[in-house]
């Protein structure tokens, strides 16, 4: 039996194009720790918070693909963030919450099993080794609220990925992110310092952590035979 899994979400899980490399998405290296018959559907797109994402329709083209018994892992928050631009923020407290019980509350209408997934950490560290609690606001604690009242599966990659950040310090995990000095690489030939988005070596390594923690949850047990050894 196919099992589909989509990947509804912001740049940090999103597909990148050529010209956008080194930079990855954790989305394009799920697949390496999941065996068919998962299929793995990524619908991410850069720039999107759960505000915009619905209103650009994004989400209604996903309600016409889904099926009965159909995974959506629901990642937002970095946009969520953007308080600058009034068609991304949302408050997290209400407006991001009422967001996330409409994906869950649709995908659940058309027999799919959502799963909500904090968002990933920044690189944001408070000293040299303490990654920030707030490097993605209060998303991920209103991430988990929702999912606990919900009764939905939640992966907590944002305690996932401040457990990587602790462990490898401020120093050596600039490695994750996009860093590159000038004249490096012909994509970014003035360089780049982003503490958001993440490197190959990045991607690979959060792609991981999901796995990791789909294998903890014992709402996802259904996944856990197809799982690889991480």
């Amino acid at each position: 039996m196919m099992h589909r899994l989509f990947i509804v979400g912001d740049s940090t899980a999103a597909r990148k194009e050529a010209c956008k490399k080194p930079m990855a998405g954790w989305g394009e290296y799920l697949a390496d720790y999941l065996d068919a018959p998962v299929s793995i559907i990524n619908k991410a797109i850069n720039g999107r918070s759960t505000k915009s994402f619905l209103a650009e329709g994004h989400w209604a083209a996903i309600e016409q693909e889904l099926r009965a018994g159909d995974y959506v892992f629901i990642q937002f928050g970095h946009n969520d963030e953007k308080k600058e631009d009034p068609l991304r923020y949302t408050d997290p407290a209400h407006e991001y919450r009422r967001n996330l019980l409409h994906y869950i509350g649709t995908a659940r209408r058309l027999g799919g099993i959502p799963v909500l997934l904090t968002p990933v950490s920044r690189r944001r560290f408070m000293n040299a080794d303490v990654p920030d609690p707030l490097a993605v606001g209060l998303y991920p604690a209103a991430m988990r609220e929702t999912a606990a009242e919900t009764g939905t599966p939640l992966l907590d990659i944002f305690a996932a990925s401040q457990q990587l950040l602790q462990m490898m310090g401020h120093e050596h995990s600039e490695q994750l992110f996009m860093h590159l000095p000038q004249g490096n690489h012909p994509n970014y030939p003035e360089g780049i310092a982003d503490d958001t988005h993440f490197s190959e070596e990045g991607a690979q390594h959060i792609a991981r952590l999901v796995a990791e923690t789909i294998a903890q949850s014992a709402a996802l047990s259904g996944l856990h035979p197809y799982l690889r050894a991480t």
